[in-house]
């Protein structure tokens, strides 16, 4: 799967594409129909899907003061695309030309002309151009009369109501990765190089990976039991802390994974690390020994849920 940045010419290949448009931050059940349905149409018109993404998002583009909100990063996204059968990602640079770009003109200059696509899938509450002002109906109006077909596709529901990224920013929030997972479809997960620490988990035997958060959301500050994947392929299960590490001077925010029965040394490496169960909050200790004992409590319980939740 390649990736494409909207501000290059698009290989002749892929012009009369189907494309997916939206954020599609996350890749949630919801995102996966939209996405799913441009793929489907593609192959049974036997033209090649493709899926467009925003970067930066554009609540970032508007209001650049906002807590770090990302659920998956561009590299991510790609992944994930091209598992669901996607030949391509189309990037859009979210900039100042394309916030003051009206719905018509958007339609025409982009989707038409620069892209040459042939049919546009979106969620039914999509919005696009300069305030807004589109949405999937003005879509389908706009592209009718350029030869444009155009899928509005429902939101998926559950017990709870449209299954939404807000849904998933707010259960992890709450340390909830079970909700998150489901409708995600697969863990949250966090991926980053592997940088050098203080070193303070190695000195009480427990050795750790330190990550920058960079700008993905901030689950729940605590203990985590998760799995790390590494640039080989291999699949480790362990805890993580995540958070500013209260017990140590001075707040240092952080993912720390400790992986069990592994020391390779990761430094440099990018791995990912996928949330799969909350365990305890963060917590400030009188010494060592008792953050200690308390580190070895977390791994048993993680050690006992990942045998239970995970191959």
């Amino acid at each position: 799967m390649i990736r494409l940045d909207h501000r290059e010419p698009i290989p002749v290949s892929l012009r009369g594409a189907i494309l997916a448009l939206g954020n599609f931050d996350g890749f949630h059940r919801g995102h996966q129909a939209v996405v799913g349905e441009a793929i489907r149409w593609a192959h049974a018109e036997g033209r090649p899907a493709m899926v467009a993404t925003f970067d930066p998002h554009p609540v970032r583009y508007f209001r650049p003061e906002s807590e770090p909100f990302r659920l998956t990063t561009l590299d991510q996204r790609q992944e994930l695309f091209g598992a669901a059968g996607a030949d391509a990602m189309l990037v859009f640079h979210f900039d100042a030309t394309i916030a003051g770009m009206p719905a018509e003109r958007w339609v025409r200059e982009m989707i038409h002309d620069h892209l040459g696509t042939a049919g546009v899938t979106t969620g039914q509450d999509f919005v696009f151009g300069k305030g807004r002002s589109g949405t999937a109906s003005s879509l389908r109006d706009l592209g009718l009369p350029l030869g444009i077909a155009t899928r509005a596709v429902p939101p998926v529901l559950d017990a709870d109501g449209p299954i939404s990224s807000s849904r998933i920013r707010a259960a992890l929030r709450a340390g909830d990765c079970e909700t998150a997972t489901r409708l995600l479809t697969r863990p949250f997960a966090m991926r980053g190089i592997v940088q050098h620490g203080d070193k303070l988990g190695r000195t009480i035997g427990f050795p750790t990976a330190n990550l920058p958060l960079g700008k993905y959301l901030r689950p729940r500050y605590g203990i985590y039991a998760v799995t790390g994947q590494l640039p080989d392929g291999r699949l480790l299960r362990g805890a993580a802390n995540i958070g500013v590490r209260p017990t140590f001077d001075p707040p240092k925010e952080l993912l720390e994974p400790y992986f069990f029965d592994f020391s390779d040394d990761l430094y440099g490496q990018e791995i990912e690390v996928a949330f799969h169960h909350f365990l305890r909050a963060e917590a400030k200790f009188s010494s060592l020994e008792a953050l200690t004992a308390q580190m070895e409590r977390d791994c048993d319980d993680a050690r006992r849920l990942l045998a239970i939740t995970t191959p």
